[in-house]
């Protein structure tokens, strides 16, 4: 490998490792555990990055890489962040073998199936099947009241549609952080859906924060065309972030993910 191949290599590991370690948080149930898996993956490839020049990409080799060193350890969780998160771990268990990953990596990390069967070392068929598993679990589980933090009006119909259209209720759209904190104290929800950018140059995220001081155990979603201020490494990271443009699947599955996830007595009362 040349100089110049392997310092492309090297950025194209460094753009893609925030959304390795927001994958490895998901899984493992918490940050500093997340990224002691994502440390080791980035240390077993500096004995032997062959599998990313054998990978259909470097992306694909790098979480590859990283399932081999997770699944070497035994596919651990952690001790959990937060209550939320131990709810999370307890719901995980239950799941079919395996479908929590595919799904993640499918919908959230947006790998084909092809991709993904490269990933977990199988095939298609295989990654199809827990697919559809996973969705129809997440789907099933729980509903619930959603809160829209959105100051675009056609894309925030689209959300109440999705979000309406897979059986939960949604409490009323925002469009500033002032109108965000008045109604979750209006209503309180049982998942927030949130971008960062609001209509008057308030922050969806400074919203988000003043909410979530009376309220720590809702779940965010956050929806935004800039993932890179949130995924910084720096501080907690929110473990539902999608990118815009945003797709249904994307977003249905998100917001499944997150109600069955952060499963709470208000959602089942």
């Amino acid at each position: 490998m040349s100089l110049t191949d392997a310092s492309d290599l090297t950025g194209q590991i460094a753009k893609d490792l925030p959304y390795l370690r927001r994958y490895a948080r998901a899984l493992t149930g918490n940050q500093s555990s997340g990224d002691r898996f994502a440390a080791a993956t980035l240390e077993s490839l500096l004995v032997d990055a062959s599998a990313l020049a054998a990978a259909p990409s470097p992306k694909v080799g790098l979480f590859w890489a990283f399932h081999k060193v997770w699944a070497s350890a035994g596919a651990p969780s952690d001790l959990p962040d937060d209550p939320l998160t131990a709810r999370a771990l307890a719901l995980m268990s239950r799941l079919t073998p395996n479908s929590r990953e595919v799904l993640l990596l499918s919908v959230i990390e947006g790998f084909s199936l092809t991709e993904i069967a490269a990933i977990l070392e199988t095939d298609r068929a295989e990654v199809e099947t827990l697919l559809s598993a996973a969705e129809t679990e997440m789907a099933e589980a729980v509903e619930g009241r959603v809160m829209v933090i959105e100051d675009e009006a056609i894309i925030a119909m689209d959300i109440v549609d999705i979000v309406t259209g897979v059986g939960h209720s949604v409490t009323g759209v925002a469009r500033t952080r002032t109108n965000a904190v008045a109604l979750a104290r209006r209503e309180t929800p049982d998942l927030i859906l949130a971008d960062i950018q609001l209509a008057d140059n308030s922050s969806g995220i400074d919203a988000v924060n003043d909410i979530l001081e009376q309220h720590p155990e809702i779940p965010v979603i956050f929806i935004t065309a800039f993932p890179e201020r949130l995924l910084t490494g720096d501080k907690p990271e929110p473990a539902f972030l999608i990118t815009k443009p945003f797709s249904e699947d994307q977003l249905r599955s998100a917001v499944s993910q997150a109600m069955f996830f952060a499963s709470t007595e208000t959602l089942t009362a």
